[in-house]
């Protein structure tokens, strides 16, 4: 189902659909203020396998990164963040940014790899917001990435759907996505640490 929310003010009967999806275990794909995405509910282990399917990944190696609604959800699954990566995670977020920190037991397995650590990102995007709020957990989040070999990244929610909609529960149109993906800071240190230089600039 491809489904059309608005960005300025996103339709509470849709944004509950969409989390109605999330909570049965589905998969869906959304828009971030970067590239579209693709994700589920962090706490369902089928789904997440189902998202590393649909992404040609291995769930064992698979490095994915989730989605939350603020720095207090982001520190429940995180070990203990200095003063430095604190300072820099308030100053830039929600922003286009993946935060990689050390994870804590709280983490589901599924998504801890062999350096024990996360991605996390806090996104600038009204619809996903509402999804993270709505759900009340973290939603996993992986690139939509494009077969074409000049784009990285499908930019066209339509053609997002025409690719991937038989795959998926939904597919959210939310206008014409970004074609840049997040930069990324490590942050397992006392400092942050550019790590990818995507279309965030830190302050």
């Amino acid at each position: 189902m491809l489904v059309t929310i608005n960005t300025d003010n996103p339709q509470g009967r849709l944004i509950k659909q969409m989390v109605d999806i999330l909570e049965e275990g589905g998969v869906i794909i959304y828009p971030t203020d970067t590239v579209y995405g693709i994700g589920c509910d962090i706490t369902n282990k089928n789904a997440v396998e189902r998202v590393a399917r649909i992404r040609g990944l291995d769930p064992a190696k698979a490095m994915f990164s989730f989605i939350c609604q603020d720095i207090s959800q982001v520190t429940d699954y995180s070990k203990t963040i200095s003063n430095d990566v604190f300072r820099v995670m308030k100053h830039n977020l929600p922003g286009p940014f993946t935060f990689i920190l050390n994870s804590n037991n709280k983490t589901p397995k599924i998504l801890k790899n062999r350096k024990e650590t996360i991605g996390v990102r806090i996104i600038d995007n009204n619809i996903i917001d509402a999804l993270v709020r709505g759900l009340g957990r973290p939603i996993l989040t992986a690139s939509v990435k494009s077969d074409d070999e000049v784009t990285e990244y499908y930019t066209d929610p339509h053609e997002i759907y025409a690719k991937y909609g038989k795959q998926v529960d939904a597919v959210i149109d939310g206008g014409v996505g970004g074609d840049v993906a997040s930069t990324v800071i490590l942050c397992t240190g006392e400092e942050a640490e550019l790590l990818r230089e995507g279309v965030g600039v830190l302050k």
